[in-house]
Formats: C-alpha cells, sequence, structure tokens
C-alpha cells in the first residue's frame, strides 16, 4: 500500500503492538483504538462493551484492523469468562464494523481477526478455508465473530476474516508460555502428542497482515497458519532440539481437565489447518517450518 491512515484495535497486544511497529516502519499513519478518551493525534475512543466507537476518528483511514478481544487462555472457563469471551469479539467486531459502515468515505478495507477454532477439531484431515465450522464453544464464537461484519460488508467494503493459528513467539501468546518452561527443562508432551497444531511465526503473521491489506482479491476468510501444521509431540521434539533441553515430561489429559476445565478440551483437539487462501495469492512464508519458527522466536 502507498502510505496511508490505518485504525488498529487491540494495538498493545503480541499482534497488534508488533503490526504497529510494521506499519509506522514503513511510514504508514497509525490510528490506536483505545478504551478510555483519546489523549494523543494517534488515538481514537471506543468502548466495545457499550458498542461505541468515535467515528470522527476513523474518517481519512484507508483501512481498519481489528484485532481485539479477550485472551481464550487467559483464565480458567468459567461461564462467566465464557461470556467474556464471546462479548469481547462479536460486540466489538459489531461496534467496529457499524462505524466503518456508517463513514461518508469508508475505509478500502476492515481486517477483523478470526481463529482456527472456527473448525473445531479436525483430527488428521487437513482443513482449508472451504471447511464448515465445528462442533463445540470455540466454533460457535468465531461463527458469531464473523458473522458481526456484516454492516461493513453491506457498506461495500472489502472485508477479511483472519483465522489465525498459533503464533510461535516467546514475547506473549500461547507460546510465550511454553518457551521458559522448555528453557527450564520442564516441557514435553500434552495428552498423547498426537494432535495437530497448526503455527505460524509471529514474523510471517505480520507480513501475511500486510499482505491481505495490500491484496485487493483476497477477501473472506483466510487461514493465518503456516504450510506445514505438526503435531504437538512434533513441536515437542523440535523444542528440545532448538533449545537443547530435555522434554522428558507429559501433560496427561486429565490433569489437563484439571487446571483448565474446558478449555482443556480445545488444548487437545487436533486442528490441521491449511493456508489455501495465502498460498494461492502469491504469499511466501519466511519460516514455513517448526524448527525456523522457533529459531525466528528466539531471535
Amino acid at each position: 500500500m502507498p502510505s496511508s491512515r490505518i485504525a488498529v484495535t487491540g494495538s498493545t497486544g503480541l499482534i497488534g503492538a508488533a503490526l504497529v511497529r510494521s506499519l509506522r516502519a514503513d511510514g504508514h499513519e497509525v490510528v490506536r483504538l483505545v478504551r478510555r478518551p483519546a489523549v494523543t493525534a494517534d488515538e481514537v475512543e471506543w468502548d466495545p462493551k457499550r458498542q461505541y466507537v468515535d467515528g470522527a476518528g476513523l474518517a481519512g483511514c484507508d483501512a481498519v484492523v481489528h484485532l481485539a478481544g479477550a485472551g481464550v487462555g487467559d483464565h480458567r472457563w468459567t461461564e462467566a469468562y465464557k461470556r467474556e469471551i464471546r462479548d469481547s469479539r462479536v460486540l466489538g467486531t459489531a461496534a467496529v464494523a457499524e462505524a466503518v459502515a456508517s463513514l461518508d468515505t469508508p475505509p478500502k478495507v476492515l481486517l477483523s481477526s478470526s481463529a482456527i477454532g472456527f473448525y473445531g477439531d479436525t483430527g488428521d484431515r487437513a482443513v482449508d478455508e472451504g471447511a464448515p465450522p465445528g462442533e463445540g464453544f470455540l466454533p460457535s464464537v468465531c461463527v458469531e465473530w464473523e458473522e458481526a461484519t456484516a454492516p461493513a460488508e453491506e457498506a461495500g467494503v472489502r472485508t477479511v476474516h483472519a483465522r489465525t493459528g498459533l503464533v510461535v513467539s516467546r514475547r506473549g501468546g500461547a507460546w510465550g508460555r511454553l518457551f521458559p518452561l522448555f528453557k527450564a527443562g520442564l516441557g514435553g508432551r500434552l495428552g498423547n502428542g498426537r494432535q495437530y497444531w497448526s503455527f505460524i511465526a509471529l514474523h510471517d503473521h505480520i507480513a501475511a497482515l500486510r499482505h491481505i491489506l495490500d491484496t485487493e482479491t483476497l477477501s473472506g476468510p483466510v487461514n493465518l497458519t503456516g504450510p506445514s501444521p505438526v503435531t504437538n509431540g512434533q513441536v515437542t521434539a523440535a523444542m528440545g532440539r532448538v533449545l537443547r533441553r530435555p522434554t522428558l515430561f507429559t501433560a496427561p489429559a486429565p490433569v489437563l481437565k484439571a487446571v483448565l476445565g474446558d478449555f482443556a478440551g480445545d488444548v487437545l483437539a487436533s486442528q490441521r489447518v491449511l493456508p489455501g487462501q495465502l498460498l494461492d495469492s502469491g504469499f511466501a512464508f519466511a519460516f514455513p517450518g517448526i524448527d525456523d519458527a522457533i529459531r525466528a522466536a528466539l531471535r
């Protein structure tokens, strides 16, 4: 994209902060949606729970990137926290989409975060963007999450649902919790280790978001995963190889269930998800293999 004005929600998170740095480094003007009154020129106030966005702050934006949402693995899945997961995504997305649709000159693209949780447990079966939603809590949230962008789509805005996989980074997310354990020699398989993990290096994830913004032919769901999903057992072996640490420990399924509650089912689920849209549109991964992705995270 030529130098553009781009609005970003979730700008303090792992992905949002990296994206903002990348965009600004290339000379783009970034405005950040913040959940308090704006105090600087690069801030726009919003409140996802009240479904409020200061639409005037989005005026002149060429793109809106919506990444905000409560962390799926941040707390035990009580009924209250499951509502928080759902509402933070559905209500927040609806607010952003309605604000985008209300503008006299809407942005060219709304890039809205989603997740490969859409597909549920796929077992050994590889799926791409053409697969239907799975069953369970996360698939149902993802369906509502994506449907909430409807106002922007109906206003003619190119809308993309970035279905994100497991981002390999030592700075945050699920992988950010794994690195200290493996470095201490306490890492190991989760359950039987045969479940597929569809990973993507943080560098590739940011590059893929930039690619989506630049590629006018991309719309609808786009899987942000690497081209070669691996099993949890293979991830465990790769972490041990790269970090040069033993991987003798295992976390049996009953233990995970006791610690994580309902979330354990999703930790143990197998998701073999392929990035069909990215590959078809010419995107090239810098770190396609699991060892390379881990090494990139350490750098």
